[in-house]
């Protein structure tokens, strides 16, 4: 059986009959690098916020940007060469959207000259403008910002993030969640926005079953001059 099996997998790599087989291998195999790496960018919102699948879906979506690579032929094509703006509004958690839980008005801006990504948060009531789960006492708004080169593999990022706020009906002043990468960038820029919920228990902070209930979302990106 082993030995068959062997047989099989020589087959696919070098017959012929399984050209079109290898090129789907080879571009799935790329679709998933870059969706490993963008992840990784993402890391420290990531880990408590994303569904089981999570890994299976950025992939898919990965593969589609590489399917819209016009410049290389079936089997060469690239995320580097396909429509990267298509990740824009990418969840992480299909459980648990961002713009489900979270609608107070911000905007999200991207200076490539300065290196600053941000969100500029208006004031709002926790209670009029978040969806919280139940017993949730707390909650945080996180930002992250990454850079990542889609060719090269490499990848760097920042976070910035609210204290834990009380979920009431208090005013939350507006605030700014500001990143800062390389100025000047040559890379791809991603800005992501989550909310992280908790409850307090003996004055410490414990994040909802496992982060089954955060959400983050990409928010911006921008791209490198051509």
């Amino acid at each position: 059986m082993a030995k068959a099996k062997s047989n099989i997998a020589k087959r696919v790599m070098t017959d012929a009959v399984y050209e079109r087989t290898r090129e789907n291998i080879a571009e799935f195999e790329r679709a998933a690098k870059a969706g490993k790496l963008l992840t990784d960018a993402f890391r420290v919102l990531a880990t408590k916020a994303k569904d089981d699948a999570f890994t299976a879906r950025i992939n898919k979506e990965m593969m589609k940007v590489l399917q819209t690579d016009g410049e290389n032929d079936r089997g060469l094509r690239t995320v580097v060469k396909g429509d990267i703006t298509m990740l824009k509004g990418m969840e992480f958690n299909k459980n648990a959207k961002l713009n489900t839980l979270f609608f107070a008005p911000y905007t999200a801006s991207v200076d490539r000259a300065t290196g600053i990504l941000k969100v500029d948060i208006s004031s709002y009531v926790p209670k009029d403008y978040v969806v919280a789960p139940p017993k949730a006492t707390h909650f945080s708004l996180i930002s992250a910002a990454a850079e990542v080169n889609f060719a090269t593999g490499i990848q760097s990022s920042v976070h910035s993030s609210t204290p834990e706020l009380v979920y009431g009906a208090q005013t939350e002043a507006a605030v700014s969640l500001s990143n800062t990468l390389t100025a000047n960038s040559t890379n791809w820029l991603f800005l992501a926005l989550g909310i992280r919920f908790y409850q307090q228990v003996n004055g410490k902070y414990y994040v909802l079953n496992s982060g089954k209930f955060n959400a983050v979302s990409v928010i911006e990106l921008s791209g490198p001059a051509a």
